[in-house]
């Protein structure tokens, strides 16, 4: 048998420092505003309850510590130094407490011995938790509390349980809202719409998102919204870093093609085929950009406008584009009467990084370039994005 390669010991050194520096504390990557912001508001949440809880006490439980429980001091660390945490909202902490004090109750009653008593609530606890969609760690706590303090007094779950839980919610509530933390903090309620999955020029989408967590199959304390908004600001961030200081000037189209308020239907259609584009600036007297037609606002409004006797999509065009012979027609006649005047635009300094969530998350397929004067002076489309993203993402 031969003795281990002078690699053998390199290698179980490696892996030993790494064990130990799992054990080191992970890094809080929140300032110290935040901090402060936390522990005060912690401090300031149970403070307000104990003081209006002490004054609503009945008389059974004016005694020390009967009417403030122990896992509020829990809870309040969720609800201000994490309120958007999933385990920190209302429903959470109200159910996961309340709860888990009636479950602690029922395995005093029922189980004999302290230790597995105290073992099976915190066990049922967290199951009815997870069932009821309110997992709330210090819910834990107040099982256990109610069997190692032999509680066998339903009414000991609403107060001090509940009306605790609920005092300190409330405070949460208005202290997280008046310091920039909204609370309770907004649960996704529906899947995300197709053009904001894509947000960002994203290469994953929300449903491969969903398939992601379903494979990571654990607890998240964080809201699983606010986690993929995380995942699209860090692509974002790399884009950044990988566009660098690339400007809408570098890669707009300089010599534009435009059309005026007055431009026919007609024309204007000849200068969209002849120049294969799929749209048009409008342009003012000075040049300043006014709005944008496409090639949609042709095709939309001839299936809209036309009368259900017109049949197919090029008859229809054609009614659309032939001029009346009337000198005042219901019908539109020219550029300005079918653009759109709600018009983004980009400027040429600005850096194409910035256009990412415009095309991917506005539903823009053209975006004029202005100066300061909101002169046109060229154009971005998807097609020019794009070209520039695959350069940037194909590897060396």
């Amino acid at each position: 048998m031969s003795p281990p390669g002078p690699s053998a010991s390199p290698s179980r050194l490696q892996r030993l420092r790494q064990a130990l520096a799992a054990l080191l504390p992970a890094v809080l990557r929140v300032d110290a505003n935040e901090r402060l912001r936390a522990a005060l508001g912690a401090g300031l949440g149970l403070f307000f309850t104990a003081l209006l809880s002490h004054s609503l006490a009945p008389e059974a439980h004016a005694q020390a510590a009967a009417w403030l429980i122990a896992p509020m001091g829990a809870s309040a660390v969720l609800i201000f130094a994490v309120p958007a945490s999933p385990l920190a909202q209302p429903w959470a902490v109200l159910g996961g407490n309340t709860l888990s004090a009636l479950v602690g109750m029922a395995c005093l009653a029922l189980i004999p011995d302290a230790s597995l008593a105290a073992a099976a609530a915190v066990g049922l606890a967290i199951g009815l938790m997870f069932a009821l969609r309110c997992l709330h760690p210090p819910g834990g706590a107040s099982a256990l509390l109610v069997v190692l303090t032999q509680v066998q007094d339903p009414g000991f779950a609403l107060f001090p349980v509940l009306a605790n839980s609920l005092l300190l919610v409330l405070a949460g509530t208005v202290y997280n809202s008046l310091t920039g933390r909204p609370y309770p903090h907004r649960q996704r309620a529906a899947p995300a719409a197709p053009g904001k999955a894509a947000a960002a020029a994203s290469r994953f989408t929300s449903a491969d998102f969903d398939a992601a967590l379903a494979h990571y199959n654990q607890v998240l304390d964080i809201s699983r919204d606010d986690l993929e908004e995380l995942l699209h600001q860090a692509e974002l961030a790399a884009w950044h870093r990988t566009l660098g200081e690339l400007r809408c000037e570098d890669i707009m189209s300089r010599q534009l093609v435009t059309a005026e308020f007055g431009t026919s239907l007609a024309e204007a259609w000849g200068l969209l085929q002849r120049h294969r584009i799929k749209a048009l600036p409008v342009l003012g007297r000075g040049g300043q950009l006014i709005g944008i037609f496409t090639l949609a606002d042709f095709v939309r409004h001839a299936l809209s406008s036309q009368p259900r006797s017109v049949q197919g999509l090029r008859q229809r065009l054609r009614v659309l584009l032939r001029p009346s012979s009337r000198s005042h027609s219901r019908k539109p006649e020219v550029v300005g009467q079918l653009m759109n005047t709600a018009v983004s635009s980009a400027r040429p300094d600005q850096r194409v990084v910035e256009l990412i969530p415009l095309f991917g998350q506005g539903g823009h397929h053209h975006l004029p370039v202005v100066d300061e004067q909101q002169r046109a002076v060229g154009i971005i489309t998807q097609s020019d994005l794009v070209r520039v993203l695959y350069r940037a993402a194909r590897p060396d």
